[in-house]
Formats: C-alpha cells, structure tokens, sequence
C-alpha cells in the first residue's frame, strides 16, 4: 500500500526525527503532508520539513479562500503520539486542525499508526488504557517507541523521555505495509 499519508506530529522529543521518518515514506512512495499539533510547534523543524518536501507543516486550519493541500489520506501516522492527542481523538475532540483531520481518519476507516510516546506517570492514568483499547478497536496500529513492536509501553525513564535514539523510521512503514496484506 503506498499513496497519500498524513504525517501528524505532537508536541515531543521524537518530533525532532520528522524529516528521517519522510524520508522513508518517500522512499516507499507514499506522498506526505505532515500536520503538527499547537504543541508540536517547539518540537517540530518547518525549515527541515521543507527540505524534504517542498512544503512546511502545517499547524492551523485553512483560512476559506484557500485551496486544500494534498489528497484525502490512505493512511495516517502520528508520531510522536502523545497522551492528550490519542485520548482526545478516542473521545472525538477535533478541537485543532491535527485532531480534526485524525478524527476524520478514524471515522473514515483510514487505516492509521500511531507511536505513542507517554512517560510512565501518565501510562497508568485510568482513561489511558481504555483509549488506547478504543484506538485499537477502530483499527489503529500502536508501535512501541523503544522497538517498533506492534503495542505500546511507556517511555523508559532510561530514556529520558526521547526514544528518538532508538526510533527507526523503518518501523513505521513497516506497519504501514501490513493494511496492504490485510
């Protein structure tokens, strides 16, 4: 499976290996847009963004009179996937251009991976779990930061809360290969 894929980038270190992760989407032919959450705008570089595709991030809806970017998406990825976007996307909060077009996906049954990325304090907060299971019951693929395993754990304090040592965007377009088989 390759086509469009709408890259979405929250608000955390992993945020700093977009480019290495478009470079691989490229690679395997998909056409990328990527959106970044209000947080990401810290993480996210928009000059290195342009470098590999020919267009920064994109952070805010579009203003009426401007035309759409890119096609409807054949998959999504969102990484890094951060607690407050996976839970508010499993409740159907579309309050952000991120969350908006995410929602969109998952009501459309765009398939979709997601690289959590969520320390172990906020790993045992009780809407977690039960979000992450709803993700998952909708279809969506969760990648362990630390080995890119079907799954997710939190971010190893060993870590320091950046898997983007370890992260391998190979990974991901991996998972992306299996909806083809499915």
């Amino acid at each position: 499976m390759t086509g469009n894929v709408t890259v979405i980038v929250c608000g955390a270190p992993l945020a700093t290996r977009t480019p290495d992760l478009l470079r691989a989407l490229a690679v395997e032919g998909w056409t990328s847009i990527v959106i970044g959450t209000p947080a990401a705008r810290a993480w996210l570089d928009p000059d290195a963004v342009r470098t590999v595709l020919g267009a920064p991030p994109q952070f805010d809806f579009r203003a009426p009179g401007e035309p759409k970017q890119g096609g409807p998406p054949d998959a999504v990825v969102v990484c890094p996937a951060t607690f407050n976007t996976l839970n508010k996307a499993a409740s159907g909060a579309a309050d952000t251009y991120a969350l908006a077009r995410l929602c969109e996906a998952l009501g459309e049954g765009v398939p979709v991976v997601a690289v959590p990325t969520v320390n172990e304090k906020l790993w045992g907060h009780p809407a977690w779990r039960r979000n992450l299971a709803l993700l998952e019951s909708a279809g969506t693929v969760l990648l362990d930061a630390h080995t890119g395993r079907p799954g997710a754990r939190p971010i190893a304090a060993e870590l320091g809360g950046d898997p983007g040592a370890i992260f391998e965007p190979s990974w991901v377009t991996k998972a992306l290969r299996s909806f083809s088989r499915s």
